[in-house]
């Protein structure tokens, strides 16, 4: 028998398992998962706990039950890979061979790398929304802010879920406005990118909305520290935006056993082939979702679409043929906009967000870089979807290639 080990149960980790053990000969291989602990996360309700639509219990289930029958579940620390015995060692002592390997660890917050940030003011007037009990702190601290600076910021790229500040931004925008306190709320969006739609279409239609809501942009804008003192931001260019409650995404780094590995770049994310995620000057190590350094969103879609492509690619490569299928970076994202509406993007590696229908051309019902309330309504039923089609690795009838079908280009669009 030969092993196929997957380090990580979370969203692409997940949706792989469950695929590979309907795509490979029971007989032949043993596909096995490790992970540190036996809680699933469904993180794109995170901003939903913290504005108080859903309870943090609601988002957690076992990895395990979201596991296909035959795949074999590990609960323990990843200490490291060695790469010449094709060995996983774990913390407590157990080390598991392995025929083939898959980086699935995704991407975690670190603010202990910015100077000040995890400082006495970490979980007061500081906070972040990528965790669980980051979501929680930040409810708490959000249901009592009636009057100040609010600032959300990001730290450096690439994040998780990039549209997400964005999204907390004019979800608390609209908080304010319901609770009757906008006047005496000043919301900045910080970020190290030259504005908050970096492409041009994007830019066109959706910078408006900013403005609409009064909410400043600080752009280029690369942290230096945050000076607990002054309760500031300060960039390396000493530049300072006050606040009085912060939002902050931290620098976002792959799991430290990645480094401890000689696997990955200096954010610990696997260097891999961007058409195939086999790992760069190996033929036996892979690595898909957040955990790889593919040009692309850190988005559960991402995941989604590379996994439809990783299984074939998988199967020819291990049965000695030519890899048949190639990523072509295909992302979309809903962005919750407040107010009852929501924006839909899609795009890839060469194409930009467009306007149009989606995923049915002129029919939608979707719009692409439009609010809409069936946009919202389409995010708000994606918790079905996830749990009981997507992470099972049932079959959806959304191609995994971005298509043009429905979008309208203009004539530099490439």
């Amino acid at each position: 028998m030969r092993n196929v080990v997957i380090l990580g149960a979370g969203t692409a980790g997940t949706m792989l398992a469950n695929r590979l053990r309907r795509s490979l000969d029971h007989d032949a291989w043993h596909v096995v998962v490790v992970d540190r602990d036996d809680d699933h996360v469904y993180q794109p309700g995170l901003l939903e706990v913290v504005f108080g639509h859903r309870e943090p219990g609601q988002l957690v289930r076992p990895r395990g039950a979201q596991l296909a029958d035959g795949v074999n579940v590990i609960t323990g620390e990843i200490d490291l890979v060695d790469t010449e015995g094709h060995r996983v060692h774990l913390a407590d002592g157990r080390r598991l061979p392995y025929d083939q390997l898959v980086v699935a660890s995704g991407t975690s917050p670190r603010p202990e790398e910015t100077p000040g940030m995890a400082g006495r003011l970490w979980g007061r007037t500081v906070h972040e929304f990528y965790t669980l009990d980051g979501a929680r702190a930040l409810r708490d601290a959000l249901a009592d802010f009636r009057a100040g600076r609010l600032v959300v910021h990001v730290t450096e790229m690439p994040i998780k879920c990039p549209v997400a500040p964005l999204e907390f931004a004019l979800l608390a925008e609209a908080r304010m406005r319901e609770l009757h306190v906008r006047d005496d709320v000043d919301i900045t969006y910080v970020t190290p990118l030259s504005g908050a739609f970096t492409r041009p279409v994007a830019s066109e239609r959706l910078g408006h909305l900013l403005a609409e809501r009064r909410i400043d942009v600080e752009p280029d804008f690369v942290v230096e520290r945050v000076d607990e003192d002054a309760s500031a931001l300060v960039s390396y260019d000493e530049r300072t935006v006050p606040f009085d409650l912060l939002v902050t995404v931290p620098l976002n780094m792959g799991a430290d056993f990645v480094a401890r590995s000689g696997l990955g770049d200096d954010l610990n994310y696997v260097p891999v082939d961007p058409q195939t995620f086999l790992a760069r000057g190996h033929d036996d190590i892979w690595a898909i979702g957040d955990a790889s350094d593919i040009p692309a969103s850190k988005a559960g879609s991402v995941a989604h679409f590379s996994v439809d492509v990783f299984v074939p690619n998988f199967v020819d490569h291990v049965e000695g043929r030519p890899m048949s299928h190639s990523f072509d970076g295909h992302a979309n994202c809903f962005v919750e906009s407040g107010d009852g509406k929501a924006l839909l993007i899609d795009f890839n590696y060469d194409v930009e967000p467009l306007p149009g229908r989606y995923p049915v051309p002129v029919v939608g019902p979707m719009s692409l870089l439009e609010e809409s309330r069936v946009n919202h309504l389409g995010k708000q039923s994606f918790p079905w979807i996830y749990w009981n089609v997507l992470l099972p690795g049932r079959p959806i009838p959304l191609p995994s290639a971005m298509s043009m079908a429905g979008k309208h280009a203009s004539e530099e669009t490439p």
